[in-house]
């Protein structure tokens, strides 16, 4: 295993708090390789967040490879099974990173999660997947 020390070490001194995003990115369709795709998709973009020094919590990342234990290959558990989880994690984050790939405006997960993060007064914003390192 190679080490990479170029990064930036985000976690480097105590403090109170942290400044996290919430890495909101489309999963649920009933096509496998798109569900691929976007996992695909938002761990690079989490990736990039974290080269910039951020900390950052990318769901899909997470749960995309428990997705397919619980659920099979083929099948997905949908985007409802995850709302606990999800919550869990968004109160503690500080601000929600939306990954607009295809689909994002339809997702109703990522539709419940800007609302919550609109309800709480947190700062939203957009990246797009064509501006992330690769």
């Amino acid at each position: 295993m190679t080490v990479v020390s170029t990064l930036t070490k985000p976690l480097v001194g105590l403090k109170a708090a942290y400044n996290v995003i919430y890495l909101a990115c489309p999963y649920t369709d009933p096509n496998p390789s798109v569900r691929k795709s976007r996992f695909e998709a938002a761990t690079i973009a989490a990736a990039d967040l974290i080269r910039q020094g951020r900390i950052v919590y990318s769901p899909i990342t997470m749960t995309h490879p428990i997705d397919m234990v619980l659920a099979g290959a083929a099948n997905t558990l949908g985007s409802d099974y995850w709302v606990t989880f999800d919550e869990a994690f968004m109160v503690m984050c500080s601000e929600i990173v939306v990954l607009k790939v295809d689909g994002w405006e339809k997702s109703r997960g990522i539709a419940r999660e800007i609302a919550y993060f609109k309800k709480l007064g947190k700062p939203i914003s957009y990246i797009s997947p064509n501006h992330l390192a690769k």
